[in-house]
């Protein structure tokens, strides 16, 4: 075992939340081209002013509804009819999202607990994807939690990493972080010493342009969710 070879032994594994707990894919979807078609307007002009004010979003500075009316606001189309439409439509979304978490996903966390890993959750979220996590029936299953919304600021800042591990009390190499790879997470784990794995087993069910991330040939894929396992003792 790891740690009859001297090697620090994993105590804690640390999850990002979309496309590796849960999948945006599944039931209802509402992305860019939904919301643009929603509000007359063509898909491309209304992504561009959509990211605009992502980070702003991302870190707490906007709500979603604040979000949606800057949007709005930018191309001429604000009316608070709009701002609830798209926020409504994006909500029904996520609730599907939560309603379908996998078995796996479960079994996943409930066999960590068992073994006496502690779990962290690191994730870049709007405000009602955070409502949502601190809802769904996964959140109790974390014993530290950086959201990106509460933190003011997201990954791939290293500070999010450095500031759960120290509510933790351990070093990177006793963490294993996973994730499908958007925002740069696994290079930002990786670059503070963490292990990092790269969750591809809700690849098959994303499509253009919303696929987060590419295979990335420098960390290890894993596609199931129970296959974590096997790099707690690696």
């Amino acid at each position: 075992m790891a740690a009859e070879r001297g090697v620090t032994m994993l105590q804690i594994v640390i999850f990002d939340m979309f496309e590796t707990l849960v999948t945006l894919f599944t039931g209802r979807t509402y992305f860019g081209e939904d919301a643009a078609a929603d509000v007359g307007i063509d898909t491309a002009t209304y992504r561009k002013a959509w990211h605009e004010n992502e980070v702003d979003r991302s870190t707490g500075k906007l709500t979603i509804k604040e979000g949606i009316a800057k949007t709005l606001k930018s191309l001429g189309l604000y009316s608070e009819e709009k701002v609830e439409l798209i926020a409504s439509k994006r909500l029904a979304a996520l609730g599907d999202t939560f309603d379908a978490i996998p078995d796996d996903t479960m079994k996943l966390l409930e066999e960590l607990k068992k073994r006496g890993v502690r779990i962290g959750l690191i994730t870049n979220t709007f405000s009602d994807e955070r409502d949502l996590i601190r809802d769904s029936k996964l959140f109790p299953f974390f014993d530290a939690v950086r959201i990106s919304y509460e933190e003011g600021i997201q990954k791939p800042d290293p500070r999010l990493y450095q500031s759960i591990m120290d509510e933790f009390g351990v070093t990177a190499d006793q963490c294993l972080f996973v994730g499908d790879g958007g925002s740069r997470e696994l290079f930002a784990a990786r670059d503070i010493g963490m292990k990092a794995i790269q969750a591809s087993w809700f690849r098959e069910l994303a499509f253009e342009p919303h696929i987060p991330c590419p295979v990335l040939p420098e960390f290890p894929q894993v596609k199931n969710q129970l296959d974590v396992l096997e790099y707690l003792d690696d």
